[in-house]
């Protein structure tokens, strides 16, 4: 097994070398192959997670799961990583695990943004959205502040700097808090508070937050209705631009076997669906109900609340999110996804029933003062850094301190990362088993006499979801239904029948009611097709047929005439 720990983020070459291994040590479960290249020409690593033994993945439903598009959110890629780790430990010794990977496949993408990890992960850290790539414009900003290490200590905190007009004072019981100025309060100690960073041009006076030469979010490139960077900032001069998320979509819009989705980003410890866009009343009612018993699952396993990105995860209560990946790859594609964000700072410290992004826009005092004793206590103080005189090169003496966003918000901190991350790969599995999979129900030959046959083969769907997974798939028709061949022995001719047949979509039994009664209306044999050949065959011989849908898989029998 090669030696991996979870108390600790990758960089590239070691991400790479570790992605290797464990194809090399598992060379029937994992492959590793490059999807693409990054901006600054690093390999997009995919993983492919299957027993080989049992069928290629092609043949089988599959799973997708990726992590990192965003730079500075590597507990991403440990997730990943994790369930790597949990695919080959356990196979052969976990039955769900075993089961999984003998009639699924995992596409697994630990990092899509390497450019981005790596300057997250650097020795001095700088911070970015997403890609390394200059946009819209590439040049720096003449003037304004720079975010960055200033002190070279690996953090970046925030500068207070006392100042008459502030609008921050010290906590009365705690004076590392700072908290807001009352409306009409004067006559007091106040603070003016920035991000900590250099002055480019300062005239001694005014001070602008400088934009980062950086300004893409490859998150918001993706086709699903996206809108130019003046509508959605950071959204690429069109979709799919970045060559990031060109390798993904191409990959995936390649791979019609994939039957769901996971992203793994941070923070703020909740499960997220579709639509970022609208409401769920636009949602066909039975792909939402399915949506929401695969969230009350995800609920029940990793303990995140499960919720509607539109309704519960808005940045603005008059603005959406376009162009994201779990919206694309619902409404496009017609498979179930999800954002999974990560680590929740409130939840470790006490605080329980906050609206996620509202919390940050107002909360509760005695919240602050829960967060502070965490980090006092779970983090040995380096979560929120009392404040110490730096001498700034352009403001003077300055205080440095206050929350390291990245060590207590942006990622779980190194030695409680494994235990946050241990509870996703079970509801990944989970989700590789509920496919739809198609399966050989039963295959007969019936001598007619004349050396004429009638050959009959049914399959079956044994999967929960159905074979084109979801209503959007059939609206969008993304898929087709099961396709039926037979291939003759010499000197064979068929009498009825096609050597090709296209049958229906089966159905699986995600709509059936908790329990049997008056209202199951699910009952007969929606989820088998039955095709049959009359064929002449004076000599004899074999008969092959296979089954196949894109996304539920392929099964091949043989028939002796």
């Amino acid at each position: 097994m090669p030696e991996i720990r979870f108390d600790r983020f990758y960089r590239y070459d070691d991400l790479t070398r570790l992605l290797h291994a464990y194809a090399a040590e598992f060379p029937q479960l994992i492959q590793v192959d490059s999807i693409g290249k990054s901006y600054e020409g690093r390999d997009i690593w995919l993983v492919t997670a299957t027993n080989a033994a049992s069928g290629p993945a092609t043949e089988k439903p599959a799973l997708w799961v990726d992590g990192n598009i965003h730079a500075g959110e590597v507990s991403a890629s440990t997730a990943c990583l994790h369930l790597l780790h949990k695919l080959t430990e356990g196979y052969g010794r976990d039955e769900a695990v075993t089961h999984a990977l003998d009639t699924r496949a995992f596409y697994i993408c630990p990092r899509i943004n390497p450019d981005g990890a790596e300057w997250a992960l650097a020795d001095r850290p700088k911070h970015i959205r997403s890609s390394t790539r200059p946009y819209p414009y590439d040049e720096e900003a003449v003037e304004g502040l720079l975010y960055e290490d200033i002190d070279g200590d690996g953090r970046m905190l925030s500068m207070r700097i006392p100042d008459p007009n502030g609008r921050w004072k010290a906590h009365p019981d705690e004076p590392r808090l700072l908290i807001r100025r009352e409306p009409t309060e004067r006559g007091g100690t106040y603070y003016r508070v920035l991000p900590e960073g250099r002055l480019r041009n300062y005239d001694g006076v005014t001070i602008q937050i400088a934009p980062n030469k950086e300004g893409l979010d490859i998150n918001r490139n993706f086709p699903f209705q996206w809108r130019q960077d003046g509508e959605q900032p950071g959204s690429g001069p069109y979709p799919t631009s970045e060559p990031e998320i060109r390798a993904v979509t191409q990959f995936i819009t390649a791979h019609l076997n994939i039957t769901g989705g996971v992203t793994f980003h941070t923070f703020s410890g909740v499960l997220l669906r579709p639509y970022s866009t609208h409401p769920d009343e636009q949602f066909p009612a039975e792909d939402l109900w399915t949506y929401q018993k695969i969230g009350q699952k995800g609920t029940e396993i990793t303990g995140y609340p499960a919720v509607s990105i539109y309704h519960d995860f808005r940045y603005h209560p008059k603005d959406v999110t376009t162009g994201a990946f779990d919206d694309w790859m619902y409404d496009h594609l017609g498979v179930y996804t999800w954002t999974v964000e990560i680590w929740s700072p409130q939840k470790q410290a006490g605080i329980e029933n906050f609206k996620f992004i509202d919390w940050f826009r107002e909360h509760p005092l005695e919240d602050d003062l829960k967060l502070l004793k965490w980090s006092d206590t779970a983090l040995g103080g380096k979560g929120y850094v009392d404040w110490y005189a730096f001498e700034h090169p352009q403001l003077g003496t300055v205080e440095l301190g206050g929350w390291d966003a990245q060590l207590a918000w942006m990622n779980p901190p190194p030695h409680l990362l494994e235990n946050e991350i241990a509870r996703f790969a079970d509801w990944l599995i989970w989700l590789g088993l509920v496919a739809p999979r198609l399966e050989l129900h039963s295959v007969q030959a019936v001598a007619l006499g004349d050396d004429h046959y009638q050959v009959q083969m049914v399959v079956q769907n044994t999967g929960w979801l159905p074979t084109a997974v979801s209503k959007k798939a059939v609206e969008k028709k993304v898929v087709r239904g099961v396709i039926a061949e037979i291939t003759l022995p010499e000197g064979a001719s068929l009498r009825t029948g096609k050597a090709r047949e296209e049958l229906s979509q089966l159905s699986g039994w995600n709509d059936a009611p908790p329990s049997s009664g008056v209202w199951d209306e699910s009952g007969g044999t929606s989820d088998r097709a039955k095709v049959v050949w009359v064929i002449h065959a004076p000599q004899g011989g074999t008969v092959k047929l296979v089954a196949r849908h894109e996304r539920a898989g392929v099964v091949r029998a043989e028939v002796n005439l």
